[in-house]
């Protein structure tokens, strides 16, 4: 009994250790290698400068002008990990999965899941012509009838806890893991949201200039596919 315990043990180390030896830094803190910006403003306006840079070796979203940091790589079955914090008066940002379509809601969001930042509402799921299904589904989305993906239909879903965000100037962690058509959503360790049966399941990562400067670091993608088998 004892052998079997220690060989479950191994593997399972074996597996774990694996898993972490796939994780992929998506961030070289020097610049913006594999991704690629979308900012309606500088198609205008070759003027106007991204909002997003490399600063001290963190990624910077200056929150204007609008738009979102696309990874040039499409991924499904993965764990997205990274911590942020806003620099200056708390706002608005987010993180975006299974992102495809760019521009298709208000000539500015991709065909996406957002993952919310605002703060306060950290962890909160936004459809944005694409859906998902959480438990209590009407009491936390509101009337059925009203529920959509677009236009001035209910696609805000409440995250589940209160609370969970560190005090303005500290850093937030962030993991969020989809698996197949699911999502996990977790907080500085919490559980703050999960949904089933999106109507996607795999596309890229973004984030958001969305009217607050925000700084990232430590942003790492893992392939879980293997954990499930």
């Amino acid at each position: 009994m004892k052998k079997l315990v220690l060989l479950l043990s191994a593997l399972i180390l074996l597996v774990y250790q694996k898993s972490h030896s796939q994780t992929k830094d998506l961030l070289n803190g020097k610049d913006l290698k594999g991704w690629h910006v979308d900012v309606p403003e500088m198609d205008k306006d070759p003027t106007v400068k991204s909002p997003f840079l490399i600063r001290n070796g963190l990624l910077v979203s200056m929150g204007t002008p609008g738009g979102h940091l696309i990874t040039d790589a499409e991924y499904q079955n993965f764990r997205l990990t990274f911590q942020y914090r806003f620099a200056g008066k708390p706002g608005n940002c987010g993180a975006l999965v299974f992102v495809s379509t760019s521009r298709a809601l208000y000539e500015m969001f991709p065909k996406s899941i957002e993952i919310q930042m605002m703060n306060q509402n950290a962890g909160d799921f936004w459809c944005i012509q694409e859906d998902i299904t959480v438990p209590d589904m009407e009491k936390r989305r509101g009337p059925k009838e009203k529920w959509g993906v677009n236009g001035d239909k209910l696609r805000r879903i409440p995250n589940l806890t209160d609370g969970t965000e560190k005090p303005l100037g500290e850093w937030n962690s962030m993991k969020i893991e989809c698996l197949k058509n699911s999502i996990k959503v977790w907080l500085n360790g919490e559980l703050v949201n999960y949904g089933y049966n999106a109507t996607a399941e795999k596309g890229q990562i973004a984030l958001q200039s969305e009217g607050s400067e925000v700084e990232f670091k430590e942003v790492k993608v893992t392939p879980i596919k293997s954990l499930t088998k």
